[in-house]
């Protein structure tokens, strides 16, 4: 898991990942199990001998439970990270700082976490300077955010 992925994460919080859940092998859904409730169903044959009689109503199958649809809100960036700079204590301004927004949610903000970041976010400058891939890294961050769903401010939007 990437830097990225974990901001992501600590942002918009697992629910997305528990929304679609994760099938192993074969991609075809497994048969219902069969149910004694389920009627046998024996074909008879008519008085004139013509074909099989089937009751319609007892080969019915049983209906599929129905799956409740859910759409989740719209996850608002400033308020989250807002509540999680409160959280906190101290004086962190996320909103032009990407060390600051990193100690906000926990994550580790040093020069290598932040270089990983960058290779997340594919940046092409000097890693070597830190004021600009720093400057860089926040509006990358921001845009990233939107691009996966997230509500930016105006004024973070790139």
């Amino acid at each position: 898991m990437g830097i990225f992925d974990k901001i992501k994460g600590a942002i918009f919080g697992s629910e997305v990942a528990a929304e679609q859940p994760v099938i192993r092998g074969s991609a075809a859904p497994a048969s219902p199990p069969a149910s004694s409730t389920t009627p046998d169903v024996t074909p008879t044959t008519t008085a004139t001998g013509s074909g099989p009689v089937v009751d319609s109503t007892a080969a019915a199958a049983p209906s599929a439970p129905s799956v409740p649809s859910t759409t989740s809100p719209i996850p608002d960036v400033a308020a989250i990270l807002n509540q999680a700079v409160a959280a906190k204590g101290q004086k962190l301004n996320w909103k032009s700082s990407i060390v600051d927004l990193m100690k906000a949610l926990d994550i580790d903000s040093s020069l290598a976490a932040r270089k990983e970041l960058a290779r997340d976010l594919n940046y092409t400058g000097d890693m070597n300077d830190s004021a600009t891939m720093n400057l860089w890294l926040h509006g990358a961050l921001m845009k990233k955010l939107a691009e996966n769903g997230g509500k930016i401010p105006g004024d973070l939007a790139a």
